[in-house]
């Protein structure tokens, strides 16, 4: 026994003898080719120890390199891609031979490391040697089994416990030589606390880019559960001043799902610190703040419970996306507050891109102005399939006011529909359908509208600052067109539709005062001028762009108008004729709509922003007009109501 007992003492003396003396012994220049030698043959690229190196095993096992170099690929802009000011490691030697490993130290001292792709696309931190086996193809983690718990993590691991593991003032860079896009992190500090496979990991650290700087926290309940493939509490926060993310829940392998805490003090400010400033006009795109619930298995994405503020909108939400089809599908439901669009569009007046372009050369065809002849792409439409639906409380966008509005979009294969199933709108309500098909060679639209109860003064006031036209009403339009750009889709519009109009009034021209005197009668502009109907309608006809009306109809006091003509939409003009006859009758819609009179035809032509009025007198001179009709209406013969001459010439003309 005591031959044993000294035998082993004598062990453990010369061992203990070895591990003082022999780094002593062999020289530290041996260390630098044992490990440059290793590196060379497991990466194909050189390793650099321009610094001192020292070997250490007891009492800890551990290897001390200053200024290291690993190369770059050939290629590469830098002439480094790692570079160390030192690498310190310590490993406590006696748990090693019981399967735990015990960090006394891993300390990176000023690292830089530059990442490159090069013009053909691949990384330099691909590092492929002669004799390396093909990568297995990845698992499914949606469908990947758990790995079966043998109490050693990583087939003969037990324990694991980090002491000093930092990463001091380090860089790192990112090029792309394709585009010569370059990104750069600096005074990157980290720092990692780690008790055991059972108890939290920490992970704290700080990092600056483009002159901010970032803070990492990072906690994970405990480890040992992610090395088996299960399921660990995670609590996530990245802090800076241009935004700031919180994620608290459960994370793994196959699943991770939680609270999501999102915040941003300003959109444009944080696209500027990302290198991608916001051109858009307006006001808007200022604080942004989304809270909800993520779970993300494999390719399956939900957040739900969401609850989004941006600038003055408020609402909340869902969403779900799943990437493990032929294309990505996206389902998302978003309910509004009032969604006043007015912070987001560019002042009134200012000049659009096109309006901003040069001319043209007096070479180049003249074309109409408005439509644009743009190609129309639709290609992102086939990117994804997509359920959306959309419900605010109301709507602003310029002068126009919106009710409560709900609607539902549908985008398959390139085919986008657009389903309004609610729509509130100037004491009207209304419903409508929009497709716009981008799975055909040549874009293809169809819309259809039907408003009712709808005031159309203020709607129209709002909407183009056209305030001729009052009274009560409603409206349907249903419309088909195809074509490559804007305007040859209005060049090619088909459908039909109608109008009615109901206790109003036309301002700006007065038809009783036409009679007194045409040449005042159609003064532009008027506030005072008006002609006021109890009755207006109109069905109308769209061939190829062309709108073609025969049966407008208006019945006023002492007057009934009908109307006819076209309205050119991809030219913008109008050709339209009024014909009003003063008839013997005070009643409005009741009356009797063939009663005899003088007809006075009015032309109405132009640009449909800015019309002409005048009287077709070449019209009214070659009416042949009966004297017996026309005594009729003002002595109120031939079932007429009867009506004093003298009190409908005052009605008529004034005192």
């Amino acid at each position: 026994m005591k031959k044993i007992l000294y035998g082993s003492l004598g062990v453990l003396v010369l061992l203990v003898a070895v591990a003082l003396v022999v780094p002593f012994l062999v020289p530290a220049e041996r260390y630098k080719a044992e490990v440059t030698n290793l590196v060379r043959t497991a990466t194909g690229r050189d390793l650099r120890i321009d610094g001192p190196a020292r070997l250490t095993i007891l009492p800890s096992l551990g290897i001390s390199l200053r200024q290291v170099a690993f190369a770059n690929a050939p290629g590469g802009v830098a002439k480094d891609m790692v570079t160390l000011d030192g690498l310190d490691l310590k490993l406590k030697l006696i748990p090693l031979l019981s399967g735990r490993v015990e960090v006394d130290s891993f300390v990176l001292d000023r690292p830089v490391i530059a990442l490159e792709v090069d013009a053909k696309g691949k990384p330099n931190w691909e590092m492929k040697t002669a004799g390396t086996p093909a990568a297995e193809p990845a698992a499914d983690p949606a469908t990947a089994k758990p790995a079966e718990a043998t109490g050693a993590p990583g087939g003969g691991l037990s324990e694991l416990r980090l002491g000093d593991v930092r990463i001091a003032d380090g860089s790192l860079t990112y090029l792309d030589q394709r585009t010569g896009a370059k990104q750069a992190l600096e005074k990157i500090d980290v720092s990692i606390s780690l008790a055991g496979l059972d108890a939290p990991l920490g992970v704290k650290g700080n990092v600056t880019w483009n002159a901010k700087r970032v803070d990492l926290t990072l906690e994970v309940s405990r480890l040992r559960e992610l090395l088996e493939n299960r399921s660990s509490e995670v609590n996530l926060a990245i802090q800076s001043d241009p935004v700031s993310l919180g994620f608290k829940g459960s994370g793994g392998v196959a699943r991770v799902a939680g609270t999501v805490d999102l915040k941003v003090p300003s959109i444009r400010e944080l696209a500027a610190w990302a290198g991608s400033p916001i051109a858009m006009a307006g006001t808007g795109l200022g604080p942004l703040s989304i809270t909800g619930k993520l779970d993300v298995a494999g390719p399956k994405l939900s957040f739900t419970e969401a609850s989004l503020s941006l600038d003055a909108i408020k609402g909340t939400g869902s969403l779900t996306v799943d990437t493990g089809g032929r294309k990505p599908a996206i389902a998302a439901g978003l309910s509004l507050g009032e969604l006043d669009l007015n912070p987001y569009l560019p002042p009134e007046g200012a000049a659009t891109p096109e309006a901003a372009a040069p001319a043209s050369t007096p070479s180049a065809p003249a074309q109409a102005a408005g439509w644009s002849d743009a190609p129309i792409d639709l290609a992102g439409l086939k990117a994804a399939n997509a359920n959306l639906s959309l419900a605010v409380t109301g709507i602003k966008m310029r002068k126009i006011t919106v009710g409560r509005s709900a609607v539902k979009v549908a985008l398959r294969d390139g085919r986008l529909a657009v389903d309004l199933t609610e729509l509130e709108l100037y004491q009207g309500k209304g419903k409508g359908s929009l497709v716009l098909d981008g799975s055909v060679a040549v874009p293809a639209i169809e819309a259809s509208f039907t408003l009712g109860g709808i005031q159309v003064q203020p709607l129209l006031s709002d909407a183009a600052g056209f305030s001729r036209l009052e009274g009560g009403g409603a409206t349907d339009i249903a419309i088909t067109g195809r074509g490559a750009s804007q305007r040859q889709i209005v060049g090619s519009l088909n459908g039909k539709g109608s109008f009615a109009f109901t206790d109003g009034a036309i301002n700006g021209f007065n038809l009783a005062a036409m009679l007194r005197n045409v040449t005042t009668a159609f003064t532009a502009g008027a506030a005072t001028e008006k002609t006021d109907f109890a009755s207006l309608k109109a069905s109308y006809q769209i061939t190829n762009g062309i709108l073609k009306n025969e049966d407008l109809e208006m019945l006023a006091p002492l007057f009934r108008v009908n109307g006819a003509g076209t309205v050119d939409l991809p030219k913008r003009t109008v050709d339209y004729t009024i014909t009003p006859k003063v008839v013997a009758t005070a009643e409005g819609q009741g009356g009797n709509k063939d009663l005899g009179g003088v007809m006075v035809p009015v032309i109405v032509q132009g640009p449909w922003d800015k019309l002409s009025y005048r009287p077709d007198l070449a019209a009214l001179l070659k009416q042949k007009i009966d004297p017996k009709k026309a005594l009729d209406a003002l002595t109120g013969s031939g079932g007429a109501a009867p009506v004093k001459p003298k009190e409908l010439l005052k009605g008529l003309f004034g005192n």
